[in-house]
């Protein structure tokens, strides 16, 4: 046996050995609260991949999308014929609204279905996508939104998007994935392409 090879399994013997040893200490089984933000793109990407993943499994899972209306969603063709509920706030990105009031109002209308989701134990996982702009804009009682992830069923998961993560929710969440925005095609003056950012 070459010394490359005898250096290469000692190392990967090492990465097993610590590897094995976090699986044996994770012993609680229960949902967690995964929160994808930052200002990279994807991150509505990663969370409907949960959702999808979920229901592969053959698991029930169910999608609140704040923020990006009724607008064409690949994610949401696909999920929608397999069996997945979607709530979507009526009035779409606020940039293009510009009416604090009727915002608030949608916001507040899609959070009552976002709430029966979440107390529901039918679903392994709850995505609420682009939740984060909610609280930042303080368009719906962040306690309220914070108590109702705390108070789900237990074995329930929670999916949250959304840039600018307030500090409640990166308290509450069990992983944090930020994505960062190294280069981006929008930025070279490339129009966003159907099957690919939408």
């Amino acid at each position: 046996m070459s010394d490359k090879n005898e250096k290469h399994i000692s190392i990967s013997q090492k990465q097993k050995e610590k590897v094995d040893s976090g699986i044996a200490r994770a012993q609680e089984e229960r949902g967690i609260v995964l929160l994808i933000t930052g200002n990279g793109k994807g991150k509505s990407t990663a969370g409907f991949g949960v959702v999808s993943r979920s229901v592969g499994h053959g698991y029930k899972a169910a999608v609140v999308q704040f923020i990006k209306g009724k607008w064409d969603c690949g994610e949401r063709n696909l999920l929608e014929r397999n069996g997945v509920p979607f709530s979507i706030m009526s009035t779409g990105f606020t940039w293009d609204t510009q009416d604090r009031e009727a915002d608030i109002a949608a916001a507040e209308e899609v959070w009552k279905d976002a709430l029966q989701y979440l107390s529901d134990p039918q679903y392994h996982v709850v995505l609420l996508d682009e939740l984060t702009y909610m609280l930042g804009f303080k368009y719906l009682e962040k306690q309220d939104v914070i108590d109702a992830i705390k108070n789900r069923p237990k074995e329930q998961s929670v999916v949250i998007t959304g840039r600018g993560a307030v500090t409640e929710l990166r308290e509450l969440a069990d992983t944090i994935s930020d994505i960062q925005d190294t280069k981006h095609a929008y930025k070279s003056g490339i129009k966003a392409r159907k099957g690919i950012d939408w």
